[in-house]
């Protein structure tokens, strides 16, 4: 009795902070102005932080992931502020530790709440065995396909049984790519004006699909 009664509250609690999670990414995707937020830190780097600049962008990769928001302003914004070395260098991290902070969200809050739901479809225990012999490859093809969100994926791919590490190598490589395309077209602006223009469209578009 009493483990099910911890277990009934175990899931509540995490049925409430999943919600409260997709609450948080419709209503930052709709009503604040990220655009004009993106563009204003980015700012804010270039003028205060110096060569520390990089680790700052690397840290704003984390919310904007667990929050699902696309983080192109800010590949593309350290292509334009470092160059393509080191812009490469801190995107690739930025993205990757970004990926692994959500993968470790939806991991603890979501997982057993979407395999509950999900565990009698044949097809999703098709996919899972699959993932337990390959997840490696699996995952870096995901990774690979540019019709799969990078951010929704990440919340994916948490609920399977992919190992942590295989996930984040994966991750890396896989979003190498086109994270090297971003902060090279970044390298080629002649204004940081032109990094965010046109976010806001963009953002509120894709937020549906």
């Amino acid at each position: 009795m009493r483990t099910t009664m911890s277990f009934t509250w175990t899931s509540a609690l995490n049925v409430t902070l999943l919600l409260l999670l997709v609450a948080a990414i419709v209503v930052a995707c709709l009503t604040l102005p990220v655009d004009k937020i993106l563009k204003d830190l980015l700012e804010w780097i270039d003028r205060n932080l110096g060569p520390w600049g990089p680790l700052a962008l690397i840290a704003a990769y984390i919310p904007l992931t667990v929050l699902a928001v696309p983080a192109s302003v800010l590949t593309l914004g350290g292509g334009y502020l470092y160059g393509l070395p080191i812009g490469f260098i801190a995107d690739s991290i930025g993205a990757t530790v970004g990926a692994v902070a959500s993968f470790l969200l939806g991991r603890t809050i979501g997982k057993s709440l979407v395999v509950s739901r999900l565990k009698d479809y044949p097809q999703f225990r098709l996919v899972t065995i699959a993932i337990q012999r390959s997840g490696f490859k699996i995952s870096i093809l995901l990774r690979l396909a540019p019709f799969v969100p990078f951010n929704i994926l990440n919340y994916l791919l948490s609920v399977t049984p992919v190992p942590l590490g295989e996930y984040t190598l994966a991750s890396w490589l896989g979003m190498m790519p086109i994270t090297l395309a971003l902060v090279y077209v970044g390298t080629t602006f002649k204004d940081l004006s032109d990094v965010t223009r046109g976010w806001g469209e963009f953002s509120k578009t894709h937020l549906w699909f």
